[in-house]
């Protein structure tokens, strides 16, 4: 009797564990079905990559952050600059439609490497290099590591300054092999879009995702497996890598502006911001009273502002 218990238990979680598979390879199909590319797709040395370009101008580069892809940047920001800048938003490696290829995680100067053929593929040899959150850690790694492929830096929010609290439980689990195998298939095939847009409005503290803003920019898409699964691999070793970075800012000599909210929880404008404008040589700050981490999606006006300083002084405009 009970090895006939233990054989239907077995086969039950088999047929779970299937349904589940089945299941998560749909809500990913209706993903990229509902929310497909928005550009192009390159091919720089075998790797996809995804770039949406828009408007004419002086080249302007556009990285998102952690969990994000190319919609989070042209939703708001993105077409207020076309107006007077050639645009040229990227998925970075594993999110969106880009292709990952480091198993144990893209670095920040692997991402600014690839993003950087990719811009000069698209014939923009020196753009404007403008990042957000992580993306601003990959634009500060560009900035450092290709000095010669960049006219200016603006960093919205960024990761710059080693910091003290630990990595969340959540990606510490995603980024492992069993997280992948195990708990990813459960989140993307029984997880609602509703929770994600609600969770939203945590990122956007103390400010709520605009109206629109979710049904642009595609929740789903960050609850595929593989975004999640390279999502949490490029954050487990983000720290070490801005620890290894941050003693080079100094040597950054491009026109440097820096836009930060005074309300960011998420990367604190005191522990990050105010300190890297005393590391590197003439850069700006401009503070965005009460605003949180998502200022360029609620405060796009004020960073596209940040963008024509910068462009104005490296001659651009």
């Amino acid at each position: 009797m009970a090895a006939k218990i233990w054989i239907l238990l077995t086969l039950g979680l088999i047929g779970f564990a299937a349904f589940t598979l089945w299941r998560a390879a749909q809500s990913e199909a209706r993903a990229e079905q509902v929310f497909p590319p928005e550009g192009q797709i390159l091919d720089v040395d075998g790797i996809a990559v995804h770039a949406v370009v828009m408007g004419d101008g002086p080249d302007v580069v556009l990285i998102h952050g952690s969990s994000g892809n190319t919609r989070d940047m042209t939703f708001a920001l993105a077409p207020i600059l076309a107006e007077n800048y050639r645009v040229i938003v990227f998925d970075r490696p594993g999110l969106g439609y880009s292709d990952s290829f480091n198993p144990d995680g893209e670095t920040i100067q692997e991402q600014a490497d690839i993003l950087q053929r990719a811009a000069a593929q698209l014939g923009a040899e020196k753009p404007i290099v403008a990042g957000q959150s992580l993306g601003g850690s990959v634009a500060l790694a560009w900035a450092v590591t290709r000095p010669n492929n960049l006219s200016a830096l603006v960093l919205i929010a960024p990761a710059a300054i080693p910091w003290e609290t630990p990595l969340d439980n959540f990606n510490r689990l995603a980024a492992t092999g069993l997280g992948n195998a195990l708990a990813l298939p459960l989140i993307t095939s029984y997880v609602p879009e509703s929770y994600v847009e609600t969770a939203l409005d945590k990122v956007f503290a103390p400010q709520t995702a605009p109206e629109g803003y979710a049904e642009h920019f595609g929740p789903a898409l960050t609850m595929r497996r593989a975004s999640m699964h390279a999502n949490a691999k490029q954050r487990v070793r983000l720290l070490e890598e801005v620890e290894r970075l941050q003693p080079r800012y100094g040597e950054i000599s491009v026109p440097t502006e820096i836009i930060h909210g005074t309300a960011d929880t998420t990367v604190k404008l005191d522990w990050h911001s105010t300190r890297l404008i005393e590391q590197i040589p003439g850069a700006e700050l401009i503070e965005l009273p009460g605003i949180g981490h998502m200022p360029q999606v609620v405060a796009a006006d004020e960073v596209a502002a940040a963008i024509d300083r910068a462009a104005q002084r490296a001659g651009l405009r």
